[in-house]
C-alpha cells in the first residue's frame, strides 16, 4: 500500500491532525480527523455499523486533488 500524505491542517496547534492521505494503489482517500460521537449528528447520516465518521475543517478541502487542480505536494 502506497500512502501519500496530501496535507495537514495548517492551523493545527499540535501539527498532527487532521491529515489527508491518498492511497495510490486503491485510488482512495484516507482522512485523519476528529471522531464524531454525537448521536444526533450520526443519526442524520444513516451510518452503517461497519463505517465511522471523522470531521475535518473546511479549509482541508484544498488538499484533495480534485479541489486543488492536481494535488498538493507536502
Amino acid at each position: 500500500m502506497a500512502l501519500r500524505m496530501l496535507g495537514k491542517d495548517p492551523e493545527s496547534k499540535s501539527g498532527g491532525s487532521p491529515t489527508i492521505y491518498l492511497d495510490e494503489d486503491k485510488g482512495t482517500y484516507l482522512v485523519q480527523g476528529w471522531k464524531v460521537l454525537e448521536p444526533e449528528r450520526l443519526g442524520q447520516m444513516g451510518l452503517p455499523a461497519h463505517e465511522a465518521v471523522v470531521e475535518i475543517p473546511r479549509r482541508m478541502v484544498q488538499f484533495f486533488e480534485e479541489g486543488c487542480g492536481g494535488g498538493a505536494d507536502v
